[in-house]
């Protein structure tokens, strides 16, 4: 299954690069997301490395979703696909 990387977690002042929501393509809700907590995220950078997180929890009514990666990921790493497992 795939997801779109929409934002990094953040406060007003600082923003987490660890800590990524994700928008899902089929899901809308949150019943729905919680469904995911628990399954393993693939992100794969331009140089072919992967980087591996964690769906933690849903984030918000409308079906998003809050990963912990094992690393930082780039800014160019907003608005691409992400391999949910």
């Amino acid at each position: 299954m795939e997801g779109i990387i929409n934002n990094f977690r953040r406060a007003r002042a600082h923003q987490n690069t660890k800590h990524i929501i994700i928008s899902m393509m089929s899901v809308d809700s949150r019943e729905k997301a919680t469904k995911y907590v628990g399954k393993k995220v693939i992100f794969t950078t331009e140089t072919g490395k992967e980087i591996s997180g964690e769906i933690r929890a849903a984030h918000g009514n409308s079906g998003c979703i809050r990963a912990i990666f094992e690393r930082s990921l780039p800014g160019q790493s907003l608005g691409q696909k992400v391999k949910v497992m």
